[in-house]
């Protein structure tokens, strides 16, 4: 859907009072250290204040006394802020509280100090700064499958791979307005100068369905196998029922370009829920509209089955990325 009409949230807000403080000197923000050789990974949550899943998973590690066996773990609580201004009847409002913490990753933005968002960023850069790997816990303004995203290193579609889910794998270079902290620091080099990092950002489906929680959770203890912090049959026997069903197949989606709001009367031809494939190339998809100018601008397809991802006008405005265009082909071993 890409629509601005109001879903239904069945996923409550989680309590972290208990969590909220950390054990690291600044908020939110935990740290485990194994003692044992290993890697230094992270995983993070509520970068955005509305996207509950994340916040579920650590919440549900934290009370489960997770410790890694081996290596340091660094467990994030971001956007506190815009979390205590979530609302269920108004839950895009907390999103962030001056702008999105997602796209404040460059050090003249976190420097300035000027908004919440880029003071919240500079206060957890140094501990974005120690980790090797990142699971960055997001969810989505529409009701739509899961997509895990890697950025464009190829080391990143390797750990895809290896994860076995979600079924969708977008590879894409970030946003135009922006940059994410997936994509921060040594994340954003190229194989060759940072072969010991990985990064990956799941979006676990809408914000408010049960379903986001348990694909945060799934993907979370993956991560953590994956990296070395603990074995698969002791994970099972930890977070009973976390672990659900490999993907049947695995389809990478290589993002080429997308379309950016002028404002925000951009507008779809059709309620899209993201992952359609259209067939020709040239189909109108969508609308500029923009006040003043009585004639709206077609937005189209550029080439033949173009797959639409993570189509949506809840956030749009002058600057924002509305859809994403890209190229399907399987994801093999």
């Amino acid at each position: 859907m890409s629509t601005t009409e109001t879903l239904a949230f069945t996923l409550a807000q989680p309590d972290i009072t208990d969590w909220r403080a950390g054990n690291t000197g600044t908020e939110g923000v935990w740290q485990f250290d194994s003692g044992q050789t290993g890697r230094h990974v992270m995983v993070s949550a509520l970068v955005h204040g509305n996207e509950l899943c994340g916040a579920w998973a650590l919440k549900g590690l934290l009370e489960a006394g997770f410790r890694p066996q081996r290596g340091v773990l660094t467990l994030a609580f971001c956007n506190l802020a815009a979390f205590d201004r979530f609302d269920v009847l108004h839950h895009d409002a907390a999103r962030f509280v001056d702008e999105d913490l997602n796209r404040q990753w460059l050090p003249e933005r976190m420097s300035d100090g000027s908004t919440q968002e880029r003071a919240r960023a500079a206060a957890l850069q140094p501990f974005v700064a120690q980790a090797d790997w990142l699971l960055d816990l997001h969810s989505m303004h529409e009701r739509a499958a899961p997509l895990l995203l890697t950025g464009i290193q190829p080391r990143n579609l390797a750990l895809a791979r290896a994860l076995r889910t979600p079924q969708h794998v977008v590879v894409d270079a970030g946003h135009q307005d922006g940059v994410r902290m997936r994509d921060f620091g040594r994340w954003g080099w190229s194989d060759a100068l940072a072969p010991e990092t990985r990064s990956l950002l799941i979006e676990c489906g809408f914000h408010g369905d049960l379903s986001s929680r348990t694909v945060a959770q799934d993907l979370c203890l993956r991560f953590l196998i994956e990296a070395g912090m603990l074995d698969e049959l002791k994970a099972q026997e930890f977070l009973p029922g976390w672990l659900q069903p490999d993907a049947p197949q695995q389809w990478a989606l290589q993002v080429t370009g997308g379309v950016v709001a002028r404002s925000e009367h951009f507008r779809f031809t059709h309620p899209f829920q993201g992952l359609e494939m259209i067939e020709k190339a040239g189909t109108v998809i969508g609308h500029h509209h923009e006040l003043g100018n009585s004639e709206a601008e077609a937005v189209t397809t550029p080439y033949d089955n173009c797959v639409l991802v993570m189509p949506s006008v809840r956030q749009a405005r002058a600057g924002v990325t509305v859809v994403r265009f890209a190229r399907r082909q399987a994801l093999v071993a």
